[in-house]
């Protein structure tokens, strides 16, 4: 009976340790949050309505693009909006991290003029008409730098050499690119509507704050106003990825001003299906073993009657 528990236990692990996987999936973690320290009044709830159907607008489209703007509401309670996931995020998985932003929004920030929400595989943004705040687009948003420093000799020259495959990667690829490069993993994207000339410049920027202010950290991330870069150091190689790049195009709709960018990226996938089919292969050998010491057992009992 011992051993059959066992295989019991083992049957129960392998079945959940693809909810555990899935649940561990980290594209919807928060990031950070930029709130803007004015709040609108609305006694006749006008802006909570045009904000309702700007979030709205931007969840729905972000089923089918990766980048999205959109205006709601009319004169003094206009409101515009932008969302961007990160380029190698699947139709679903952009949906699921955008569809968070508005509670989250509203969680963190409450009824402010303007807001800004991170998530690692998504933003949002939204500001009511006439809040003007120039912010240059190498404007530094959020740096953090892993508190583990790589140990031994040149790392930081791997590093930098993955940096600048990334920033010619990121120009060619038209706003997003990640790689692997001796051990290193590191992904670079701008915002959906800037150009492949200001992109590379502002990753160029973005890696250069890392390079200082990271130094030999094993991992970082800088979000700067119009682009982000993250790197990763795997001492053991880095797990289940490879080169990707995307491909941009917008689009205008005029029942409101917006423009859209969509992006395709396998990274990740093969991964994913290879996992899936070692874990349906464990479960049916597993559940096989239990039938048959289930079988011998009641054969046990039969003969000792």
């Amino acid at each position: 009976m011992g051993s059959l528990k066992s295989l019991f236990l083992l049957l129960f692990l392998v079945f959940l340790t693809p909810q555990l996987a899935e649940s561990a999936s980290d594209y919807t973690t928060l990031v950070y949050k930029g709130c803007s320290k004015e709040t609108f009044t609305d006694p006749n709830g006008v802006y909570s309505q045009a904000l309702s159907a700007l979030f709205g607008s931007l969840v729905s489209q972000s089923t089918k693009v990766k980048f999205f703007k959109a205006t709601s509401g009319s004169g003094q309670s206009t409101m515009t909006g932008v969302f961007q996931c990160r380029g190698d995020l699947s139709n679903s998985d952009c949906y699921n991290c955008v569809s968070r932003l508005p509670v989250l929004s509203d969680k963190l920030c409450g009824k402010t003029i303007a807001a800004r929400v991170q998530l690692l595989g998504c933003y949002m943004l939204y500001e009511v008409a006439g809040f003007s705040q120039q912010i240059s687009g190498m404007q530094i948003l959020y740096k953090t730098c892993g508190a583990t420093n790589a140990a031994g000799r040149g790392f930081e020259e791997r590093r930098d050499t993955a940096f600048s495959v990334m920033e010619n990667g990121v120009v060619s690829g038209h706003g997003f690119y990640a790689t692997s490069y001796q051990a290193l993993y590191v992904m670079g994207q701008c915002e959906g509507d800037v150009g492949d000339s200001d992109c590379g410049e502002c990753v160029k920027s973005a890696v250069q704050r890392a390079q200082v202010e990271c130094g030999s950290s094993i991992s970082g991330q800088v979000y700067l106003q119009k682009c982000f870069i993250s790197y990763s150091y795997y001492p053991n190689g880095v797990p289940g990825r490879h080169s990707s790049s995307a491909s941009s195009s917008s689009s205008s709709s005029s029942s409101s001003s917006s423009s859209s960018s969509s992006y395709s990226s396998s990274s990740g996938q093969n991964t994913g299906k290879t996992v899936a089919i070692i874990l349906g292969g464990a479960a049916g050998v597993a559940f096989l073993i239990i039938c048959l010491l289930f079988a011998r057992s009641l054969k046990k009992k039969h003969d000792d009657y």
